[in-house]
């Protein structure tokens, strides 16, 4: 099944992040390839801000791990939804931005998506003096799917291959700091049925029902999940999520937060009163926007990049 994208700002904050500004880019690099997959070009859009803060943030828009298999496919990378929602305000802090494409279901399987990512943080960090961003801390935004990735680019050791031939594989694919929304975290323990399908989906398994620990199924399904994953070692993480989820339930982010905490890791779960999957944007709603520019500053600019 194809995921609604996740809803837009209302018409009046769309106007204004489309408006000229330091919200809108200096300029946008499009299609940059950074890797090939058996003759497949891996794209991904760059955006400049106007005021450089010499920061690079890697977005993930949400997608159900999923995207089509026509011709006429919108490309990952081009969900303007997402795009205009995460992108403005990292522009105005002054973070350059790269949007990504990744291999995606059903034509290719778990861990096609997370290699891709990994891929492309490598790519951006061999690269890192040609965007302007500091090659020691990168940070990453997602949503959805794209969340899901994010905050395993946070814990996953990403260690590069000294002996690789190709230079930018011997880089690491580790994240420093990163805000994840409606994140799928633990894909053992999926509350509603449409959840359970796309990670069957993802992951090319059937769909998840209590298997043993024992089981190939189990171990899979773990191993996925970036739930499992939490170190000291894992990246300072924001949350944000919609109390009202029924597709990804608020306790998918409480559990992840709490094993962050756990682990002695910064990190904030900010709920939002009556948001769904698809509509964060609520009366009275907190500002998590504002929240995760702040957490950047904070985490990836002022803080140590973590090991």
């Amino acid at each position: 099944p194809a995921a609604p994208p996740l809803a837009a700002p209302p018409l009046a904050a769309q106007e204004k992040t489309t408006a000229s500004g330091a919200d809108s880019p200096a300029r946008v690099d499009s299609n940059q390839i950074y890797g090939m997959y058996s003759g497949l070009a891996l794209l991904m859009d760059v955006y400049h801000p106007r005021q450089p803060n010499g920061y690079g943030i890697i977005l993930i828009p949400g997608s159900g791990w999923l995207a089509p298999t026509t011709y006429s496919a919108v490309p990952l990378k081009n969900e303007t939804h997402q795009v205009l929602l995460f992108v403005p305000p990292l522009l105005k802090a002054g973070y350059v931005v790269f949007v990504i494409n990744h291999r995606a279901a059903p034509r290719f399987r778990y861990p096609a998506a997370v290699e891709d990512a990994q891929r492309a943080v490598r790519f951006i960090r061999h690269n890192s003096r040609i965007y302007g961003a500091d090659a020691a801390r990168l940070g990453g935004v997602g949503y959805s799917s794209g969340a899901h990735l994010v905050t395993l680019l946070g814990s996953l050791d990403g260690k590069g291959d000294p002996d690789d031939p190709d230079p930018v594989n011997r880089e690491s694919a580790k994240l420093q700091c990163l805000v994840a929304g409606g994140t799928p975290s633990d894909l053992t323990n999926p509350r509603s049925p449409m959840g359970a399908e796309y990670s069957s989906t993802f992951l090319g398994m059937p769909t998840f029902a209590d298997d043993l620990p024992t089981t190939e199924s189990y171990k899979k399904y773990r191993e996925a999940s970036p739930l499992f994953h939490v170190t000291e070692k894992s990246a300072p993480e924001m949350l944000f999520h919609g109390t009202a989820d029924t597709l990804v339930e608020i306790d998918q982010a409480e559990r992840l937060a709490a094993a962050l905490q756990k682990a002695g890791v910064p990190q904030k779960l900010v709920r939002i009163p009556g948001g769904t999957h698809y509509q964060m944007f609520v009366k009275d709603g907190p500002d998590f926007l504002g929240d995760m520019v702040r957490w950047f500053d904070q985490y990836l600019r002022v803080a140590p990049p973590s090991r």
